[in-house]
């Protein structure tokens, strides 16, 4: 609530994904003012809705963990996320499935899991103990403590150094999960987590083992009426604070005086001024395009060029004329190839791998809303090489990519899965680029390896600009729902900060 006799300070949000809102919710309540603005005709950004003869098929993310990061947005203003959206528990989180038909079924059921593990190699029992317990430590380390902590400074970075280094984080992944289990398809089932987030197994810091504990803490969840419902409903409690929303508004520039912004211009003409404004926009655009004006942003632009970008996706959306009720809502299709796949995906290859490692995202087995009578939607993605690593024509290569995952799907997953197809869409590495403005057609922004996370992404809040702000998955702490949710709350710590003489 401002304060009796001040004017209201007020603030502008570009980009309507999950970050976004979630920092307008936060503004709103500390007494700004907030506009949230988007180019599309929906919210969500990477959760945007596609609709289609009855269909709906979230365009992601949908793997929703840690509800109490979401549960704060609402208890912050004295309402209760139940009276928005309703979270169902998906179990088990994943079934992992490999192509010679071997599954694992993994999620919170100690003794199944540990039954699962000891039939493939009992000495990983022991092993996989003492890898939970290393991730929770993790947890506590990097996401409790410091997940939402803006790094705004180096020193900052220095004093996390001792616990980090005690846990290994310059290490990979997969070399962690590897030094405490021995089989490999439980090595590949250990570590796939990071490539939810656009990290590379291989690469990526041993921090991102964390996601493991924070599963098994908080579960899995879905949003009943898909990832957009919960969209909707955060967008709802927003202007329920009074908060203001202009869809399918492009904002074209970013303009002020050098050292602050003044406020926005889109694409119609419409200009709004304002104490502050933050992107959720992808970082590369926010700076390259959006404040093309100021002499920071072509500045700090190119040198976000330098940086190392997470891959891209081929992502198909399909619905069929028939339910399987006996599918898991997540299942992680590994092809023959691990490392080696993952290594092209990430590498300056230029070619498309033959083979693929698959997510593929089943609803409606949890919630039957999201396709019409007796029929059942779906997505499947398919991780590729952004558009800096492979030169490939997707508007060519595309349609035949679709037609190889038809047939590799009804052969290992989804039986006459031709027979009964209804519709299909796709959405390919031009639309991330397009549709998203995202920088290489990346899926997930900055690439998370160390060199790469907390002090060393881009900081929550401009270094030269005073009043501009960044939030999502291009500043700390990182991709995913709960990662893009934690940076809300970081460039809102440092927004409350900075106008703790305007708020009461």
């Amino acid at each position: 609530m401002a304060q009796i006799g001040k004017v209201k300070p007020n603030a502008i949000v570009v980009g309507a994904g999950f970050g976004g809102i979630s920092l307008a919710i936060r503004l709103q309540s500390m007494g700004f003012q907030t506009t949230l603005v988007d180019n599309r005709d929906k919210p969500g950004g990477r959760a945007y809705v596609y609709e289609e003869k009855g269909y709906k098929f979230d365009g992601g993310p949908t793997v929703i963990t840690d509800p109490d990061c979401l549960e704060q947005l609402f208890t912050l203003s004295g309402r209760k996320i139940e009276d928005y959206v309703t979270l169902l528990p998906v179990y088990p989180f994943y079934r992992l499935q490999w192509e010679d038909g071997d599954t694992f079924d993994y999620g919170n059921d100690i003794p199944d899991l540990e039954r699962q593990i000891k039939e493939r190699n009992p000495a990983d029992v022991e092993g996989y103990r003492r890898f939970f317990k290393y991730s929770k430590e993790v947890y506590r380390e990097g996401y409790e403590k410091l997940g939402t902590v803006p790094f705004m400074k180096f020193r900052q970075m220095l004093g996390a150094a001792p616990a980090l280094i005690k846990l290994q984080a310059q290490r990979s992944v997969y070399s962690i999960v590897a030094k405490f289990i021995k089989d490999e398809k439980l090595r590949q089932a250990f570590s796939f987590h990071s490539l939810l987030v656009g990290g590379n197994p291989f690469k990526t810091s041993s921090i991102y083992t964390l996601i493991h504990a924070l599963e098994r803490e908080g579960g899995v969840w879905f949003a009943k009426g898909g990832t957009g419902a919960l969209i909707r409903g955060m967008c709802k409690l927003f202007t329920d604070l009074g908060g203001e929303m202009r869809l399918s508004c492009e904002i074209t520039d970013i303009h002020g005086d050098g050292e602050r912004v003044t406020g926005v211009t889109a694409a119609d003409g419409w200009h709004m001024d304002a104490d502050l404004v933050c992107s959720n926009a992808d970082v590369v655009h926010t700076y390259s395009k959006l404040l093309r004006s100021n002499p920071r942003g072509p500045s700090y632009g190119k040198s976000l060029k330098n940086k190392s970008y997470s891959m891209s996706l081929f992502v198909m959306y399909f619905g069929l004329k028939a339910q399987h009720p006996d599918m898991k809502h997540h299942i992680i299709l590994f092809g023959q190839r691990y490392k080696e796949l993952i290594a092209e995906i990430f590498g300056k290859g230029g070619e498309l791998p033959d083979d693929f490692s698959l997510y593929l995202h089943a609803p409606s087995v949890t919630d039957d809303s999201l396709a019409p009578d007796g029929c059942s939607a779906y997505y499947v993605l398919s991780p590729v090489p952004h558009l800096g690593h492979a030169d490939i024509d997707w508007d060519v290569v595309g349609p035949k990519y679709q037609e190889k995952l038809l047939d590799y799907l009804e052969a290992h997953a989804i039986p006459n899965l031709r027979r009964d197809l209804d519709v299909v869409t796709t959405l390919t590495p031009f639309g991330f680029r397009d549709e998203m403005n995202s920088h290489l057609g990346s899926a997930f922004s900055v690439e998370p390896v160390l060199t790469q996370s907390a002090w060393f992404r881009p900081h929550n809040r401009d270094d030269k600009i005073e009043n501009m702000y960044i939030v999502g998955a291009g500043t700390h702490p990182g991709a995913g729902i709960p990662g893009v949710v934690g940076s809300a709350k970081a460039t809102a710590t440092v927004i409350a900060e900075d106008f703790a003489d305007r708020l009461v």
